[in-house]
């Protein structure tokens, strides 16, 4: 990610070029009419406060520029942003080392702006000699890995002999959700032969790729390397989450928990991740477990902390335990408003233990929100494995207002109708298929 634009203002004799210079007393209006674009953080307050600028002259130095188009990027104005940057070299104003980090930054939040856009940007900055600088080469090699190319970024990365710790963690980074971990892990060797000494944000992209890798060794050895780079000898709740998730990964649940029991602070995530990882292995009830004692911790859950726990219930068969929190988030004991996603694992739980009647009566008189096509799924899967063809026809028109061409649906209830020896209905199904010209997907070998 691109460096913080710092708040202090800019030196005049460190600016560019200013022509013609600005007195001394017009620079201190400005400075402080540009401070509160520092903690703005209001869509509507933003243009007000650039037009009060405008309106004054007030747009003198970098920095007061810098701040403007920071300011827009804080609230989500991205094309105001970019007008803002392209604006400063015509009114004098000569971009700095903080102008092209902020600018592509802004270009990664407008998605719409296409190749082009990184491209002139990557220009500007070699036409101003600022390509090369730590704080603008990671920011484009940030903005190039976010719109996935890859190989501008690496271009980027690779033409520079001399690049710093910023650029390392920009590209790993970006390979890192680019889902190419070997690559990242192949980048990381290479950093450590080259004697630059990784941060905590090289180690969370390392341990995020770790995790896709699911090799014990190679955690154990990252687990290592990140105590060395900790000076003081613990890991901080980031990287201790990362740590827990990539031993989760590699099926070592007593390694998780070990790290897990020597954190000294704990945050929702942290207590998430050991949730996840509980239920996932086949621990559910040490995911219950888990789950009191985060509330007696006084750790409030969020929206995927209970996504986890309903999901080790359904999991578990613990029926009750899923049942008791899903009516908790309702009555807004637990200060979570139930989505689509949790009403969706209780349908699963009670699908699972054959409460079919229940699932449909949570679908149809609870539920407040529109089932979507996973519920209905699910709850159809159910009927099949249970025999169900009462409440299987019943899901199966529902699902079919919704996705007509899906062949799963009708294969499914044509399945329902062969476990109960009803081979007329059987047939039926298979003609209604013919007449929509619907046909079963070939299987394939991956």
């Amino acid at each position: 990610m691109p460096a913080t634009v710092s708040s202090r203002p800019c030196d005049p004799a460190q600016s560019g070029s200013l022509r013609p210079p600005h007195n001394a007393a017009l620079v201190r209006d400005a400075n402080l009419a540009a401070a509160p674009l520092e903690s703005c953080s209001d869509a509507r307050h933003t243009p007000r406060l650039h037009a009060r600028l405008l309106r004054l002259g007030l747009l003198l130095l970098p920095f007061h520029w810098n701040a403007l188009t920071r300011a827009y990027v804080r609230v989500g104005s991205p094309r105001a942003a970019l007008r803002v940057a392209a604006l400063m070299p015509r009114n004098g104003a000569d971009p700095d080392r903080y102008t092209f980090p902020l600018a592509l930054k802004a270009a990664a939040q407008a998605e719409a702006t296409g190749s082009s856009l990184r491209q002139q940007l990557h220009t500007a900055a070699v036409k101003h000699g600022l390509a090369r600088h730590p704080f603008t080469e990671s920011a484009l090699i940030s903005c190039y890995a976010k719109a996935l190319d890859l190989d501008a970024a690496r271009r980027v990365f690779d033409e520079n002999s001399h690049r710093g710790l910023g650029s390392w963690n920009a590209v790993i980074s970006g390979l890192s959700q680019a889902g190419e971990s070997r690559e990242v892990l192949a980048l990381f060797m290479e950093l450590r032969r080259y004697g630059v000494v990784p941060d905590d944000l090289t180690m969370v992209s390392v341990a995020s790729a770790c995790c896709a890798v699911g090799d014990i060794r190679l955690t154990e050895q990252l687990h290592k390397c990140m105590l060395q780079c900790q000076r003081s000898g613990r890991l901080d709740v980031t990287l201790s989450n990362v740590l827990v998730d990539m031993y989760a990964k590699c099926g070592r649940t007593d390694l998780a928990r070990r790290v897990f029991g020597c954190m000294p602070v704990k945050d929702v995530s942290s207590w998430t991740t050991m949730i996840v990882t509980l239920g996932t292995h086949g621990e559910e009830q040490d995911a219950v477990n888990m789950f009191d004692e985060m509330q007696r911790e006084g750790v409030p859950p969020n929206r995927v902390t209970m996504l986890a726990i309903l999901s080790a219930c359904a999991h578990g068969g613990m029926v009750d335990m899923g049942m008791s929190l899903l009516k908790r988030m309702e009555d807004g004991d637990i200060r979570v408003v139930p989505t689509v996603e949790h009403y969706g694992c209780v349908v699963d739980m009670l699908g699972r233990v054959g409460l079919l009647d229940e699932a449909r009566a949570l679908v149809e008189q609870r539920m407040q929100l529109e089932a979507n096509v996973v519920i209905w799924g699910t709850l159809l899967g159910a009927c099949e494995k249970h025999g169900n063809v009462r409440i299987g026809e019943w899901v199966a028109e529902r699902l079919l207002q919704v996705e007509p061409w899906n062949d799963g649906v009708y294969v499914v209830l044509s399945n329902i109708y062969a476990t109960a020896g009803m081979w007329g209905d059987v047939e039926r199904v298979r003609k209604i298929m013919s007449r929509r010209k619907v046909a079963k997907s070939a299987g394939c070998s991956l």
